[in-house]
């Protein structure tokens, strides 16, 4: 079973997977290997530019109709930088969920974020939204929500925006260094991952996607988003 909707969202996969490929060295985490199975698919990377880029991707296609992906990647814990992050969730014919920011972790207005909110501002898709308390602690004014997109324009951009936007962070990222402390780094970071595991939709989702919930429970809270 395909469709152009989830073919454009592999081909952002694909893109990611060779962007870590090319800038990091892919690594083997423990308890990773148990989510590493027939329809469910966690790889993880590190390199001199980045402390830990991961790809989660649950495809359940064919059993329920459904494919998603998480990525996120997080700095060095010398630097200031933001952490990127990018969630897609596909049925057959339309993305119902696509969310990006540039997610800031000692420093709220780095450059970078800077320009990721230029980058996103004349979108025309994007939907704004009410974000939860949890979502507000950690995400900027600027994360793109869009929901409802099926094949044609607003698909292409999100194709565009994927590739320029990963380009953007990888060719910036390493250029910060020294600029923070590694215990505000590490509190940060942490910050970031407990308010991430607030979001009640993430375990909900795989679970409708019929993963075991003891499984999704464990992955969320030692995998997905680790804590230092």
């Amino acid at each position: 079973m395909s469709s152009n909707v989830w073919s454009s969202l592999i081909t952002i996969q694909s893109m990611l997977e060779k962007q870590f490929q090319r800038t990091g060295t892919e690594t083997k985490e423990e308890n990773m290997d148990r989510f590493n199975r027939d329809g469910w698919v966690n790889r993880t990377w590190t390199s001199n530019l980045y402390r830990r880029a991961h790809i989660d991707v649950v495809d359940a296609r064919e059993q329920k109709g459904l494919w998603m992906m998480h990525c996120c990647v997080f700095p060095h814990l010398h630097s200031n930088t933001p952490i990127f992050g990018l969630d897609m969730i596909a049925g057959k014919r339309k993305i119902t969920g696509f969310f990006h920011d540039y997610s800031p972790t000692t420093e709220t207005n780095h450059p970078m974020i800077n320009v990721f909110n230029s980058m996103v501002s004349d979108y025309n898709w994007k939907k704004e939204r009410t974000l939860p308390d949890w979502a507000k602690a950690i995400f900027t004014d600027s994360m793109v929500a869009s929901g409802n997109v099926s094949e044609g324009i607003e698909l292409n951009a999100l194709i565009e925006l994927s590739s320029t936007s990963i380009d953007l962070y990888l060719q910036n990222v390493g250029l910060y260094h020294n600029n923070t402390s590694e215990s505000e780094a590490i509190a940060a970071q942490n910050r970031y991952a407990h308010f991430q595991k607030q979001n009640p939709h993430t375990p909900r989702t795989m679970k409708a996607l019929g993963l075991d919930e003891r499984d999704v429970d464990f992955f969320v809270q030692k995998c997905l988003f680790p804590e230092i």
